[in-house]
């Protein structure tokens, strides 16, 4: 199998142009492929496709081998995959996700993308929609206990559901300790990607991020979009103005207009092509055996 991988701001795929290569089972592929020690390393698998609805489609796959709805950070990388490698030579395409079509705008320099503007749709707020176990019109700020300790938590899908926390800091956070029971509390039906948000001001953000199914990435660009949403919500931000969102792969551009839909602007980048036999993947991913 024929790959690509890319990051954008350190949240790396493995990326396959599925106009030109077939992957069967790639929920087992993505958790061969993404394996940092066995496999290539990676934040999950990306499939390029053929679309009937937009010029594209994307499906993610996490690197448990979960499938995803959205994610951000792909969606910018595919657009600087299919302008580099000839697939389009527009600069604005339509892009079909399991949350919808995608908007990207693209920013070549010197025949090749550097940075994607991706127009994220409207923010979900209400928690049944998310989803999330409540009867409220919206959860914001509201307390939940996660392991014994009570957490303000606001909740925000976009087109994947996000569960936004405030912090004084967040550079010393253990959150390999904490991330698994935000992921999985009963709270979220669906589990939940979890954004642990410093504010700065009203244009700047630090954010880590644990996302379900895959831990702690270095970067999620719906979680920067959703932490945005949830500022301005909680009075930290403003509608229709730029936001940093600064993560731990770099920054993202956030803007949650008067309309509802959410912009986001950032960086894709090429880290390498190779060739990989992902029949591998298939002999020796399987289920544990039970006595």
């Amino acid at each position: 199998m024929k790959f690509t991988k890319m990051h954008g701001i350190g949240n790396d795929y493995i990326y396959v142009n599925c106009f030109e290569e077939k992957v069967d089972n790639p929920e087992k592929v993505s958790i061969y492929v993404s394996d940092r020690r066995k496999g290539i390393g990676s934040d999950g698998l990306v499939l390029i496709m053929p679309s009937d609805k937009a010029d594209f489609r994307m499906r993610i796959f996490n690197a448990d081998g979960s499938e995803a709805m959205m994610c951000g950070n792909a969606t910018r990388c595919i657009g600087k995959y299919v302008y580099d490698k000839g697939l389009t030579d527009k600069t604005e395409i339509t892009l079909e996700t399991n949350s919808g079509i995608k908007y990207l705008t693209l920013f070549p320099e010197n025949g090749k993308v550097e940075f994607v503007e991706v127009d994220m749709g409207k923010a979900i707020l209400t928690p049944k929609d998310i989803p999330v176990n409540s009867d409220k019109e919206r959860f914001i700020s509201e307390p939940v206990e996660v392991d014994g300790k009570e957490y303000k938590i606001t909740c925000v899908s976009m087109g994947n559901p996000h569960a936004i926390v405030y912090m004084d800091d967040i550079k010393d956070l253990e959150l390999e300790k904490i991330g698994p029971s935000f992921e999985n509390h009963k709270l979220f039906p669906d589990r939940i990607n979890t954004e642990f948000i410093e504010v700065i001001d009203s244009h700047t953000l630090n954010m880590r991020v644990w996302e379900r199914g895959s831990g702690e990435t270095f970067a999620c660009g719906t979680g920067a979009c959703a932490s945005v949403v949830a500022s301005v919500l909680n009075g930290y931000c403003n509608h229709d103005e730029e936001v940093t969102v600064h993560l731990r792969g770099g920054d993202l551009k956030i803007t949650w207009n008067s309309d509802g839909t959410v912009i986001m602007k950032g960086p894709a980048a090429l880290i390498c092509d190779g060739d990989v036999d992902v029949s591998l993947s298939l002999i020796h991913i399987s289920e544990p055996t039970r006595p």
